[in-house]
């Protein structure tokens, strides 16, 4: 798919014709006593043949779009999709942790911050002559970026250089030396990367959300990113996330990051559903403590390798290396 192309969402058509047959399904059933026996034969398998002939056409439109709604199943029921989803009854709402967990955006931001902070130091290195270690996206990034707003980003990285700058102003250019300047250059690299190679969803969670909509699941999306609308846009998920928790939510609001609770219970807010009603998905020890804290019903932890132990230490309810693997062990 090219960079610059968003993924056409058939999830409300499916959505709606799946609403429809099931409609027709039930007139059918309550028909039952009313019409000739073999008149309602009739009936059902003509029913029977439209919705398989709805299927291959959407079937055929998703391979042909490469369109977002790929598990788009007109058969399936409300109660089928809640099943699928691996959710104990209570659970009403889902918050996710969008990297990691809905999409791996991690390495656009590794790289936006990299390219940042080297052309600072350069800089910085020239002009006093003295030598400042270069971010190192392995050590630098989790320690004192990731999971936190921009600006608390760079002062976290500055201070652990030793440097201090002026906050300056959130108009400050791109290139001035003040901890907004800087975050304002990060801001311009990350969009110049999502304009530039795009961003896309993990197929497994998309099928995830998908269900949670037709099962009436809200859903969720915590984000310390000032860029979440953005990627969620270019991602194609926009219409199956109804509330979000971003860097902008995290500062007009004045939430504390976490491992605090804060953002968690603001997501459940925003959905109207009580923190024990919902399930968090995540993929930190600081998100899994932020699950526990605020007293969520279900805690997921997400490992892409390496992460487990420590997840199931902070608290994680359940293990899973990707949010499709509830998908699979549900239909197994």
């Amino acid at each position: 798919m090219d960079a610059h192309t968003v993924p056409v969402s058939i999830q409300p058509l499916t959505a709606g014709w799946r609403a429809s047959f099931h409609a027709a399904h039930a007139a059918l059933g309550a028909a039952a006593t009313q019409l000739p026996a073999e008149e309602l034969r009739a009936d059902a398998a003509r029913l029977t043949k439209e919705v398989e002939r709805t299927q291959r056409l959407f079937e055929a439109l998703v391979r042909e779009r490469v369109a977002v709604g790929a598990f788009a199943n007109l058969t399936l029921s409300p109660w089928d999709a809640r099943r699928l989803l691996g959710l104990p009854p209570e659970v009403v709402a889902c918050v996710f942790n969008l990297d990691g967990v809905l999409i791996p955006s991690a390495v656009l931001h590794v790289a936006a911050w990299a390219e940042t902070f080297d052309e600072f130091i350069n800089v910085r290195t020239e002009r006093t002559h003295r030598e400042i270690a270069p971010f190192n996206p392995r050590t630098d990034y989790p320690q004192h970026i990731h999971a936190r707003p921009r600006l608390e980003g760079v002062r976290a990285f500055l201070a652990s250089r030793g440097i201090r700058l002026p906050e300056g102003e959130p108009s400050d250019p791109a290139g001035a030396e003040t901890v907004h300047g800087l975050a304002n250059r990060k801001q311009q690299a990350m969009l110049r990367r999502l304009e530039r190679q795009g961003v896309a969803a993990f197929d497994g969670s998309r099928r995830y959300l998908e269900l949670a909509h037709d099962a009436g699941v809200q859903c969720a999306v915590v984000s310390a990113s000032a860029n979440t609308v953005t990627i969620l846009e270019r991602a194609g998920l926009s219409e199956l996330i109804d509330e979000r928790v971003d860097g902008e939510t995290i500062r007009a609001e004045h939430l504390r990051v976490k491992p605090a609770a804060d953002t968690l219970l603001a997501a459940c807010r925003k959905l109207g559903v009580a923190p024990e009603k919902a399930a968090s998905f995540e993929t930190s020890r600081a998100g899994v403590a932020a699950g526990r804290a605020a007293g969520l019903r279900l805690v997921v932890g997400v490992d892409d390798g390496g992460g487990a132990s420590e997840l199931r230490a902070e608290g994680a309810d359940l293990i899973v290396s990707g949010v499709a693997e509830l998908l699979e062990r549900r239909a197994a």
